[in-house]
């Protein structure tokens, strides 16, 4: 199917699209579930709307207003108003968008042969000079190393092993207090707003479940439950069982989480080094049958698979792949959980391309949540439009399609970021009036260098 053709007006053809996206799934239904109130005259589809698309005309509601080109019959304070309102339940938005693509769009195009899966996996949610946020903490980042302001944002998704598309999140905090750096006063737990920061705090393991049993009990469904060794403890992969999914998670290699392994509780160690190993170019080196769990009437223990495989990163290393359903092949275990890296492909679209972290400046935990879950729908359209074409193009050529085309980012426009975050530090530490803040600018404009004045289009001039 053709989306958006190459020379057409971008802003016709991204409101085209989004206006049926909107229409196919009823998003306009789904807010109202989700308690999304209309914001003094303004209907709450009028916004959403302007948010969803707005990440294809390149341009933050900031600058369309600078630069004059802001034409919306809204407001900003009605647009803020609206991502502030507590009261929205996100979470349920995001789950019922995602069953009704799931079940609507995808589950017709994949076969009942295929293993579609559930994925489990966070990832840093910087904020970096926002240390006033609400519920902004001191948060370790796995892959520099560093602790670094912000949230781990924690993620379920659904995928197919084509498509992948997000369910829901939780925007987790440290329950530390030498690592809590923004607000956490506390809020009525009974409100909406105090069980999303109840829920923030709350340890990750316990949270994943959570977003499982809510997916599950929204009507969503999968074979399998994906996770990396961050997650994969005994009493999860329990639990996820009760529930009805089978797990194929990377083994925790750790000598205190223990297995039953012929008899005897072993940990991943000593169970690899006790058996033989395959040779020559099998695709795994070692199979057993375990048990997990501690065998309580709270904990039963389940059996379970463990598949040692090579690490390509790392000849001289190995990994574990443990899975609950002994149904499987060690060979279709390690197929299956190569399907994970939908989530990564995920999470470096949404940083990259649609603006999860630098379009939202709101220290409020609240608006936050909305940006999220906006950007979540963002990603939902371009899946669907993905698949609708009917090619092997990935989401971020279609995000590009989207956007016609997209060029490198120019001077000018590196001007226009550069001032637009400088403005929006000054409000946020200083809270200052929008009077002040204009005076700021022009005194800053009028300092710059000649060649970067002109190099400001006449419409964002204010001197």
């Amino acid at each position: 199917m053709h989306i958006l053709a190459q020379g057409q007006d971008t802003r016709e053809e991204v409101d085209c699209a989004v206006s049926k996206f909107i229409s196919d799934f009823r998003i306009g239904d789904l807010l109202k579930k989700c308690n999304a109130q209309k914001q003094k005259g303004v209907p709450v589809m009028t916004i959403f709307r302007y948010k969803l698309a707005n990440v294809f005309n390149q341009k933050s509601m900031y600058m369309q207003m600078k630069t004059k080109h802001f034409a919306e019959p809204f407001s900003k304070n009605a647009f803020y108003r609206f991502l502030n309102d507590a009261g929205i339940n996100w979470l349920r938005f995001t789950t019922l968008l995602a069953l009704s693509v799931i079940e609507n769009f995808f589950k017709p195009l994949t076969s009942e042969d295929r293993a579609d899966v559930f994925i489990v996996d966070d990832s840093l949610y910087e904020r970096a000079g926002y240390k006033k946020t609400q519920m902004a903490s001191r948060v370790f980042d796995h892959v520099s190393m560093r602790y670094k302001t912000g949230f781990r944002l924690l993620t379920l998704g659904w995928s197919d092993g084509n498509s992948f598309v997000p369910i829901n999140s939780s925007l987790l905090a440290s329950s530390k207090d030498s690592n809590q750096l923004g607000d956490f006063s506390k809020v009525d737990n009974r409100s909406l707003a105090g069980k999303r920061r109840k829920m923030a705090v709350t340890k990750a393991t316990d949270v994943v479940l959570h977003l499982l049993k809510y997916a599950k009990t929204s009507g969503l469904r999968a074979r399998y439950v994906l996770f990396d060794s961050w997650f994969s403890t005994p009493h999860t992969l329990v639990k996820i069982k009760e529930m009805g999914f089978d797990s194929i998670a990377m083994v925790k290699v750790s000598s205190k989480i223990n297995y039953e392994f012929e008899g005897k509780r072993k940990n991943i160690k000593q169970i690899y080094a006790s058996c033989k190993k395959r040779r020559g170019r099998s695709s795994y080196l070692l199979s057993v049958e375990v048990k997990v769990g501690k065998g309580t009437e709270d904990e039963p223990a389940i059996p379970a698979r463990i598949v040692c495989v090579r690490n390509r990163s790392n000849k001289k290393n190995w990994l574990a792949v443990i899975c609950t359903d002994m149904s499987l092949t060690e060979e279709e275990i390690i197929r299956i959980y190569g399907k994970r890296w939908n989530i990564e492909v995920f999470f470096k679209s949404c940083k990259s391309l649609l603006n999860l972290r630098t379009e939202c400046h709101s220290l409020s935990y609240d608006a936050l949540t909305a940006h999220v879950a906006m950007v979540f729908a963002r990603y939902m359209l371009l899946s669907v439009y993905q698949r609708k074409d009917e090619d092997q193009r990935t989401i971020g050529e279609m995000f590009y399609v989207l956007l016609q085309e997209m060029e490198d980012v120019t001077f000018q426009h590196s001007l226009f970021l550069l001032v637009e975050a400088m403005t929006q530090s000054i409000k946020a530490i200083l809270h200052v009036s929008d009077e002040l803040i204009e005076k700021i600018y022009i005194d800053f404009f009028n300092r710059l260098p000649e060649f970067m004045q002109n190099a400001l289009s006449e419409d964002f001039r204010v001197a």
